[in-house]
């Protein structure tokens, strides 16, 4: 079982990556034997039972697909095996999904069974997709003309010799082609700084890898982060693309069971109608809430769900939610908010007799979450590793980020106040316009453990220190409960102190010198003779 596996970074064709990967694993670790049936010796074999053993164990402790991969999910992965002729019975069948948990023989077929990965048409091919422009390609834009000194904000890695230059031009000319902002122009900027964000998280060089930019609205984007409730949850201007009340009404019914409205039936098995009733709903929907056109980006942030990545992933997938149209995103936030609820109420009755309700939760609405409009072979898999992740962090990953927000709005204003050129328009003198720079962020990266424990040293000595300092100089103390606190805090932190009183420390080292003893002069012992 201790195959060596590796995770699936981002980039283009993960599923079809993942596919292989398990295809890989699968065939070259499990055990193969002789087995009898049917008076008949086959060489080479396994019994169904005995895969979906060995391959639930392996999904489990693969970091691609984690802890909450069922046996049932395992089966179904099979019947795909099967259909693709990963595998085959011992008599050579293959082609459908006929596989159960029961001691029938299969085996591997000499053919390879691995996915072709497709080759991206190059840029230039006929048939390829034009690359929309982008935001950040309109240099005109980004440019503006140099303008008097008092009129301008000093920018910290601005040329001195740029300002020299914007000093002497006249004001009529500086004014005089100059023009105002569309609501094109700052659509794009929402648009652009926030898919340059993602794609320094996702670590790609380019998101056409991974994402159809074509289905990047920026005004999905600018509504949900800016009409949102006290409680972060989207708000729609069309209310007809909102939860029917009645579903509404029932999710709220399931998430603050039993409190939340006396009058409701109280018939055993109420809870599980209502339940029911909200998944059939969810599942009536004609697309995932995750979008087809989304997928391929989404899929591609599960390669973040490591340990060591966690924060990562959550900032990857708030900013992929954003990209999401207004009502799906408010259903998303509605239906996680449910779903971690229920799985935290320990007065809520058992919804399923055989499974667990947090498990019950992640593999009732997977599908209904996270699904590619072509039919992938490890779609359920994925969708269950992805909405585990959702509901557990759910309050992170759907809020506003305010760093990405206030960088918009920032830009936005800075470009405001600074004169803007019409495109293709040279300054005075000739020179090309001055250009703004693109607000960058830097993200946190990970570090070893003895350079945190440095650091973590570092910062409690800092605080030892601000300590000692606030004894020093606090007026409230008296004289003596000053003396007293410096010799305690002497006698526990001695390096810091002696650092802070170097001379008293030097004092404090110096051998003490005992005072000579007195000669004391021998009595003479009493003799008869003297």
């Amino acid at each position: 079982m201790n195959m060596s596996s590796h995770v699936i970074t981002p980039g283009p064709y993960r599923a079809t990556k993942l596919w292989n990967e398990v295809t890989r694993l699968f065939r070259a670790g499990m055990p193969l034997r002789k087995h009898r049936q049917n008076f008949r010796h086959y060489a080479s074999c396994f019994t169904a039972s005995a895969a979906i053993d060995w391959l639930h164990q392996m999904l489990l402790s693969n970091s691609n697909f984690g802890p909450d991969v069922t046996r049932q999910q395992t089966v179904q992965l099979l019947k795909k095996f099967l259909k693709n002729h990963v595998i085959e019975d011992v008599k050579g069948r293959f082609g459908r999904e006929d596989l159960e948990d029961n001691n029938t023989l299969y085996r591997f077929p000499s053919t390879s069974p691995l996915k072709p990965i497709p080759c991206p048409a190059p840029a230039s091919a006929p048939g390829s997709i034009k690359k929309r422009p982008s935001f950040r390609d309109k240099e005109g834009f980004f440019k503006f003309r140099s303008f008097k000194k008092q009129e301008r904000e000093t920018q910290e890695n601005e040329d001195p010799a740029l300002q020299a230059e914007g000093e002497n031009q006249p004001i009529g000319e500086q004014q005089g082609q100059r023009r105002v902002m569309t609501v094109e122009d700052e659509q794009e900027i929402w648009r652009d700084i926030t898919l340059t964000h993602l794609q320094r998280i996702l670590g790609c060089a380019s998101l056409d890898e991974v994402l159809d930019q074509r289905h990047v609205n920026p005004q999905n984007i600018i509504h949900n982060m800016t009409k949102v409730n006290k409680h972060g949850v989207v708000t729609l201007d069309d209310k007809t693309n909102d939860l029917p009340h009645w579903v509404l009404s029932a999710m709220k019914s399931l998430a603050n069971w039993p409190k939340y409205d006396n009058a409701q039936p109280s018939y055993p098995g109420f809870e599980r109608d209502v339940f029911k009733t909200v998944s059939d709903y969810f599942y009536s929907l004609l697309q995932p809430l995750l979008t087809y056109e989304l997928y391929e980006l989404f899929i591609n942030v599960l390669g973040l769900l490591q340990p060591q990545c966690e924060r990562v992933a959550i900032e990857a997938l708030q900013l992929c939610t954003l990209l999401l149209p207004p009502a799906s995103r408010r259903k998303l936030q509605l239906l996680m908010r449910m779903m971690s609820r229920i799985s935290q109420n320990v007065d809520m009755p058992r919804l399923h007799p055989a499974i667990g309700t947090r498990t019950l939760m992640v593999h009732t609405f997977s599908g209904c979450v996270l699904g590619s409009a072509v039919e992938c072979d490890l779609d359920e898999l994925l969708a269950t590793r992805l909405v585990s992740f959702l509901m557990d962090h759910h309050q992170s990953i759907l809020s506003v980020p305010e760093y990405l927000l206030n960088a918009i709005n920032d830009h936005i204003q800075y470009l405001r106040r600074v004169q803007v050129p019409l495109d293709g328009v040279s300054n005075v003198d000739g020179s090309e316009p001055v250009c703004v720079p693109m607000p960058i962020y830097a993200f946190c990266h990970q570090i070893s453990g003895a350079e945190f424990e440095q650091q973590k040293l570092e910062a409690s000595q800092k605080a030892m220190e601000e300590l000692l300092e606030m004894l020093l100089t606090d007026k409230h103390i008296s004289e003596k409960d000053r003396r007293k606190k410096l010799k305690q805090f002497q006698k526990q932190y001695p390096d810091i102190y002696s650092r802070r009183f170097p001379s008293s420390h030097s004092e404090s080292n110096k051998p003490k010198i005992k005072p000579p003893l007195l000669n004391i002069k021998k009595t003479k012992a009493f003799s008869i003779r003297n």
